[in-house]
């Protein structure tokens, strides 16, 4: 069975529900598809976003969900004025707006969910 066709299916966990809703539709401009005792369930192009709800969510150190977006600047731009501001890595070598070079020439900037998790937003280097 090939998967290489099929709409991909994210999960990420939140302890605030409530909260959850507001961050991701409101202020990411997600589209909610549903909200169900189990999870809030988000459209992205290719990919469904399911927030599953649950008692506890754990704090995780890496990326849990992340955007490929055209301009990284004008996207940290659109998420301030939401009052989500790029998380800042010690030993990382970010910009004045959060933004790290990886050595692919992509652009990354961070910032967290309503339980403290990490999104990114990546501007791939064109060839």
């Amino acid at each position: 069975m090939m998967l290489g066709d099929k709409t991909a299916v994210a999960f990420v966990a939140t302890a605030f529900p409530d909260e959850s809703l507001v961050f991701y539709r409101d202020r990411l401009g997600l589209e909610l598809v549903e909200d169900s005792p189990f999870a809030l369930v988000f459209a992205c192009p290719n990919v469904m976003l399911r927030v599953q709800k649950v008692t506890e969510a754990a704090l995780v150190t890496h990326t849990v969900f992340g955007w490929d977006v055209p301009d990284i600047r004008a996207s940290l731009g659109a998420l301030r004025q939401q009052g989500i501001e790029p998380v800042r890595f010690p030993g990382l070598q970010q910009d004045d707006g959060g933004v790290w070079t990886s050595p692919s020439g992509a652009k990354v900037a961070w910032f967290r969910n309503p339980d403290g998790n990490c999104l990114s937003l990546t501007q791939f280097a064109v060839a």
